[in-house]
């Protein structure tokens, strides 16, 4: 059973996800907040497998609740998914770099929304590659220009290769088809790039393959 956390300062969307997420066999909704601070409390207290969190919220805004949840080694298995309404909302590169897993846009389609939610709670992200990867390709080079960085000395050249093509948003299959590996072998360089660079999931290697150069966004096309 999948496990949300919905945290919106809006009762009414709040419902509205409750609703359609509790309707399904799966997944099932074990609590509301209406800022981030109780978004992160709950998170800690229960740990769900998801929590959807409006990034625009008053007091603790979501993107804090993000930060500190992304922060907390013990909620490590807790995926954060922003919603936000609308796909290039400027708070939305900076919490996929403190820890979100990915974004929603609001007046996302419902079947879209339930793939999402269980795509992140396995592990999966990052949602909406295409869109995603725009995105991050914007704020990225808004934010700081591409740096060479000493963080990928750790890396071996083969796993730079794979890193570079998670940034371009490529799945493990892609990947593994790309360079001529199993998809096995190709899951197991992106493991072991994430845990040489200390991210979460895929959506912070995203991140460090734009901020790095591996990256740039002008090959996106």
């Amino acid at each position: 059973m999948i496990r949300v956390l919905l945290a919106d300062d809006q009762a009414l969307v709040r419902a509205g996800f409750r609703s359609l997420l509790n309707a399904e066999d799966d997944i099932t909704v074990i609590g509301e907040v209406s800022d981030g601070a109780q978004a992160v409390e709950v998170a800690r207290a229960e740990k769900p497998d998801v929590v959807l969190m409006d990034i625009r919220m008053p007091g603790t805004d979501g993107l804090e609740a993000t930060r500190q949840i992304g922060a907390e080694e013990a909620l490590s298995d807790v995926h954060v998914v922003i919603l936000t309404t609308f796909d290039l909302d400027e708070y939305v590169f900076e919490a996929l770099r403190v820890g979100a897993s990915g974004f929603l846009v609001k007046d996302t389609e419902p079947v879209e929304l339930l793939q999402a939610v269980r795509v992140v709670a396995r592990g999966d992200a990052l949602l909406s590659p295409g869109v995603t990867r725009r995105l991050v390709a914007e704020f990225a080079t808004r934010s700081r220009q591409p740096h060479a960085s000493k963080e990928l000395d750790v890396l071996t050249e083969r796993e730079r290769e794979i890193v570079a093509l998670v940034g371009e948003g490529l799945s493990n299959d892609e990947i593994a088809a790309r360079l001529v590996l199993s998809p096995a072998t190709a899951k197991t360089h992106v493991s072991r790039a994430m845990v040489k660079l200390g991210v979460r999931d895929r959506a912070q290697l995203v991140v460090v393959a734009y901020q790095t150069g591996l990256v740039r966004p002008g090959w996106l096309g």
